[in-house]
């Protein structure tokens, strides 16, 4: 990951990483100590959580989720697990594996529901079902179900583990479209609202690399491999455009998220309809909503009463973000 030769820019003992972002090579010892530094400098920056609040981290095998789960709890917070089994075939088994392993290693309390036997679908069948794209039926089950679970478990905020490369590629997605709804809400930290839990993202410093260098500095096992139905979703093909850029001009990703969030999120503030507008309760589940039965009970109602749908099925759909 670095030059040979190359050397710690804070101790000149042999690099493990360069960083072009930062115009600097770091040992393992140096790198772990930046990725430390730039998760509380955006905890307290953007007034995250306190050590006295008890966090539910969403977590899916990957190395972002189970990497901030692994800070938090290094750092001291009071930080549980929260996994949702999603039926993607043997993608899903997988993540759920790894997952476990984290979890029991580490004596850490996990959290788990699995849709098809908790809620008689999958995110297959709900895709064919409904007509949806399976990102969208993928992200409006997790967002119930994390919601939901805080609620439950009486947690002060739900965690998540976009980085900063996940951000500046919704972002660049966002301005695309000059989508003003989603780029009112892009915000490292939504507060809690209207029955929604607090939703918190401590990575949103940190790029790609530098969550995958953590995990392999600290020994974490994660699933490598993307999700086999998110192929072709546009948020890809935006970090790929963000990646060229970055190689010719180290620290654009940087400056094109942290910027906005910094001059342009505070002028959006008012211009968000979702966080203004008034919520009933869901007849069934007693989410909030605007409607008599929230969207989630309505895909549940759809898909559970569907046979089970092979995840080959929906290959190369395209999710929209």
């Amino acid at each position: 990951m670095a030059t040979s030769g190359s050397k710690c820019r804070a101790c000149k003992a042999p690099a493990v990483i360069d960083l072009p972002r930062h115009n600097a090579n770091f040992c393992a010892e140096h790198l772990l100590q930046l990725c430390r530094r730039q998760v509380e400098k955006a905890i307290d920056d953007y007034e995250m959580f306190s050590k006295d609040d008890r966090l539910l981290v969403a977590v899916s095998g990957g190395k972002d989720s189970l990497a901030v789960w692994d800070m938090l709890v290094e750092a001291g917070y009071q930080a549980d697990g929260f996994y949702v089994g999603l039926g993607i075939g043997d993608y899903s088994d997988e993540s759920g594996d790894y997952v476990r392993r984290f979890a029991d290693e580490r004596g850490l309390t996990l959290v788990t529901v699995d849709l098809r036997d908790d809620y008689g679908y999958d995110i297959p069948t709900a895709a064919k079902v409904t007509k949806r794209v399976p990102c969208s039926a993928c992200g409006m089950s997790k967002r119930h179900l994390f919601d939901k679970a805080a609620r439950d478990g009486g947690y002060d905020a739900v965690v998540t583990g976009h980085n900063l490369d996940d951000e500046a590629a919704v972002l660049l997605g966002n301005v695309l479209r000059w989508d003003i709804e989603y780029l009112a809400r892009q915000l490292p930290v939504l507060p809690a609202r209207n029955g929604f839990p607090k939703k918190c993202k401590p990575l949103v410093r940190l790029t790609e690399r530098e969550t995958a260098a953590w995990c392999l500095i600290r020994g974490i096992d994660y699933l490598v491999e993307e999700c086999p139905i998110a192929a072709g979703n546009r948020h890809l093909y935006y970090k790929d455009t963000l990646n060229s850029l970055e190689q010719k001009s180290p620290s654009s990703k940087s400056a094109f998220y942290l910027n906005f969030i910094d001059n342009m999120a505070p002028l959006l503030a008012d211009q968000s309809a979702a966080a203004a507008g008034e919520l009933n309760d869901c007849e069934r589940c007693g989410s909030p909503t605007t409607n008599e039965l929230c969207a989630f009970c309505r895909l549940v109602e759809k898909s559970s009463a569907h046979e089970p749908v092979p995840v080959e099925l929906v290959l190369g759909k395209r999710g929209r973000s």
